[in-house]
């Protein structure tokens, strides 16, 4: 069986409409050929680089800066963090598919609605777009801002609190190094691994399903955008809320070395959830598309014949 692989801008929010034609004997689905055109490859990975910009400079300003809002905490986070994916799936979703998520745009490409070739252009223009909104943030610290947070000059010991780790620098072990229960209670490399991987699964799930036919277009921002915000309160305790590797390298780039130290698991966890909710969606999902298309047939295929009406005894 062989594919031509798609352009993410023929389709609603990079998922092509991918029309499937009837089952030949063999029992093999023939996949029709998406058109080609749309935006190209600069345009698309210009999108991808302001939006993953603007997630970072969101999320990551927002994290930055939510220990100065005691009433908000991991809320606030959360929410800026989904709001920003609305935002930004709303906006360049019909130019480049709205991944600003390296394992998005696996999972996207596993799944066959990105090509193979333009998956490194993608992960470089999200990682590009979260650097520079990390660095906006860098630039623009006040003076003695770091001293009242993180109780030092450095900025990359404030920029540290943003960044994504496990064992002594899970986010509960930061939180609970000024108290008693310092070293007590911290989530491992394999909880960490796990959260990651399963909730990171979850939002590829979710954006592949949600973004992959016209019927629920409208709705797409705002389904992935509160998907990330549930998954978002569930890790921020954990791993400081990962599941976006440009999110984490943004992160660690200005960060203490253990945060460079410790970012493959939030590449590694990210990539295989995105795998495996990919090859879950390819799978059932091609199935229950063909499915559907029999039955649409069929029901086509019955209004060309005359009505008839079942005789009743009298």
């Amino acid at each position: 069986m062989s594919q031509q692989q798609p352009d993410p801008a023929e389709s609603v929010f990079g998922a092509p409409d991918m029309g499937f034609a009837e089952q030949e004997p063999s029992g093999v689905l023939l996949v029709d050929e998406p058109e080609t055109g749309g935006p190209g490859l600069l345009a698309r990975t210009g999108a991808e680089l302001f939006g993953t910009f603007v997630l970072v400079f969101a999320g990551l300003g927002t994290l930055l800066y939510a220990k100065l809002d005691t009433s908000g905490g991991s809320l606030t986070v959360a929410v800026a963090f989904g709001i920003a994916a609305t935002v930004v799936l709303a906006t360049v979703g019909r130019v480049s598919g709205g991944h600003v998520n390296p394992a998005v745009s696996l999972g996207a490409a596993i799944a066959g609605r990105l090509s193979w070739a333009d998956l490194l252009p993608y992960w470089l223009a999200q990682l590009v777009g979260g650097a520079l909104g990390a660095a906006v943030l860098w630039l623009t610290v006040p003076t003695g801002l770091a001293q009242l947070i993180s109780g030092s000059e450095d900025k990359h010991l404030l920029l540290g609190t943003t960044a994504n780790g496990f064992g002594d620098h899970s986010a509960l072990a930061h939180l609970l190094e000024n108290s008693a229960s310092a070293g007590k209670a911290q989530f491992s490399l394999a909880a960490a691994l796990l959260v990651e991987l399963l909730a990171t699964a979850i939002l590829v799930g979710v954006f592949l399903v949600a973004t992959r036919h016209e019927a629920v277009e409208q709705r797409a921002p705002f389904v992935v955008g509160l998907t990330l915000t549930v998954l978002m309160l569930v890790t921020l305790p954990i791993t400081n809320g990962g599941l976006n590797p440009a999110r984490s390298t943004a992160a660690a780039i200005l960060a203490p070395s253990w945060a460079l130290s410790q970012l493959w698991l939030f590449w590694v966890a990210p990539l295989l959830g995105a795998a495996v909710a990919a090859l879950l969606v390819r799978a059932f999902g091609s199935s229950a598309t063909a499915v559907n298309d029999e039955l649409d047939d069929e029901v086509e295929d019955d209004g060309d014949e005359e009505e008839t009406f079942p005789v009743l005894p009298a």
